[in-house]
C-alpha cells in the first residue's frame, strides 16, 4: 500500500506591486458634486447666505474626498488626500474675499477715474455736488509714506544686521523685547506718542512729516522682523568662505550677506510699507487733511488717500462723495500693488543668480 504525500506550495502569493488609486479627475469631480448638493442643501433649508452654502460644500468635498479615498485607495492614502483637500479649501476661503474685494472696489470707483479726477484736488468742490479729485491727496500720500520708508528702512536694516551678525547678550535680547511689543502697538499710539512728543511739547504743527514720523515707528518693526529672517536664511558656508579669504566681518556682510538675501529684504519692506500707506489715525490726528494742494511735508496740514477715502465715505447719503471714495481706493490698491510688483523687480535683477 503506497502512502500519498501532498506537498502544500510554500510559495508566497503575488501581490500588486501598485494599489488601486482614484482617477486624475475625481478631485475636480468631487468638487463639483459637493457644490452641487451643498447649494442644493442651503437651498432646500432655506439658508440665505451663500457663505453657508459654500462652508457646507467645502465640508462635503473633504468627507466625500476621505470616503472615496478610503475604500478605493485604503485609509493611508485617504488621509492624504483628506490633508490636501483642506489645504485646497483653506486657500479658496482665503482668495475668495481678497478677489471679492478687489472685483467690487474695481466696479465702484472704475466709473469716476479719469484725468480729471487724478489731477484735480478739492479745492473749491462742494462735497455734497460732482468734480473734484485726489491730487493733493496723492502728492501727500507720497510724501509721507516715503519720508516713513527713508527714515524707517535704514533703521530696521541695520538694526536687523546688528541682531543677526553681532547681537549677543542682554543687549540684543532687549532689543528683540522691544521690537516684538512696538509689533502690535495700535497705530493710534503711534499718532498720540507723536503727538505728545513732536507737535505740544516741541511746539511743532500739524505737517505730513509729522504724520510721516507716526509711520515710521510703524513700519521699523516689520521691516527689523523681515530683513532678521532673510539674514537668517543665508547660508553660514557663504561667511565662513569670506572669512577664509581675509575679507572683513563689515565687508562680507555689505558684499556678501546682503545681497544674498536683498529679495527677501525688498519684499519686507514693501509689506511695511504697504502696512503704513494704508493707515488712517495718525494722520488724522498729526496732518489733519486739507482740501487743496500742498508740496511741502514739512509746513500746514495736508491730505492722504486713506483719510480722503473716509472723508469722502462719512458723509451720509451722498452719491458723489461715495463714488470719489471708491475711486481713491481704488487707486491706493493699485498704488500697493505697483510697489510690490517693483519690489519683485528689484530683488529679480539684484539677486545673486541674476549676476549682480
Amino acid at each position: 500500500m503506497t502512502a500519498t504525500v501532498v506537498v502544500e506550495d510554500a510559495r508566497p502569493v503575488a501581490r500588486p506591486l501598485t494599489t488601486n488609486r482614484l482617477p486624475k479627475w475625481a478631485p475636480a469631480a468631487i468638487a463639483a458634486g459637493s457644490i452641487a448638493l451643498g447649494c442644493g442643501i442651503g437651498a432646500v433649508a432655506g439658508l440665505a447666505s451663500h457663505i453657508q452654502w459654500g462652508l457646507i460644500s467645502a465640508l462635503l468635498f473633504v468627507l466625500v474626498t476621505y470616503g472615496l479615498a478610503a475604500r478605493v485607495e485604503g485609509r493611508r492614502q485617504a488621509k492624504d488626500r483628506v490633508a490636501t483637500s483642506v489645504v485646497w479649501v483653506a486657500f479658496i476661503l482665503a482668495v475668495i474675499p481678497l478677489v471679492a474685494l478687489t472685483v467690487y472696489t474695481v466696479q465702484q470707483g472704475i466709473e469716476v477715474i479719469n484725468d480729471n479726477f487724478l489731477s484735480h484736488s478739492m479745492k473749491g468742490v462742494i462735497q455734497s455736488g460732482p468734480g473734484g479729485g485726489i491730487y493733493h491727496a496723492l502728492i501727500g500720500t507720497l510724501e509721507q509714506v516715503g519720508l516713513a520708508t527713508a527714515m524707517a528702512a535704514p533703521i530696521g536694516l541695520l538694526t536687523a544686521v546688528y541682531l543677526v551678525e553681532y547681537g549677543r547678550g542682554k543687549l540684543a535680547k532687549a532689543v528683540t523685547f522691544f521690537v516684538d511689543v512696538m509689533t502690535g502697538i495700535p497705530s493710534i499710539v503711534a499718532g498720540l506718542f507723536v503727538l505728545s512728543l513732536w507737535n505740544l511739547a516741541l511746539g511743532f504743527g500739524y505737517s505730513g512729516f509729522s504724520g510721516s514720523l507716526a509711520l515710521a515707528i510703524l513700519m521699523i518693526p516689520v521691516v527689523v522682523r523681515s530683513t532678521e529672517e532673510m539674514l537668517k536664511l543665508v547660508p553660514n558656508e557663504l561667511r565662513e568662505a569670506s572669512y577664509a579669504l581675509g575679507v572683513p566681518k563689515w565687508k562680507t556682510i555689505l558684499r556678501i550677506v546682503l545681497p544674498t538675501a536683498i529679495g527677501g529684504i525688498t519684499t519686507g519692506v514693501m509689506l511695511a510699507v504697504a502696512r503704513i500707506t494704508g493707515e488712517t489715525a495718525p494722520v488724522m490726528m498729526l496732518v489733519f487733511g486739507a482740501d487743496y494742494i500742498n508740496s511741502n511735508p514739512f509746513d500746514g496740514p495736508q491730505q492722504s488717500l486713506p483719510m480722503y477715502i473716509w472723508t469722502q465715505y462719512s458723509q451720509v447719503n451722498n452719491d458723489f462723495g461715495y463714488a470719489r471714495a471708491w475711486g481713491a481706493a481704488l487707486v491706493l490698491i493699485a498704488f500697493v500693488m505697483g510697489l510690490n510688483l517693483i519690489a519683485r523687480g528689484i530683488a529679480r535683477w539684484r539677486s545673486p543668480k541674476g549676476g549682480h
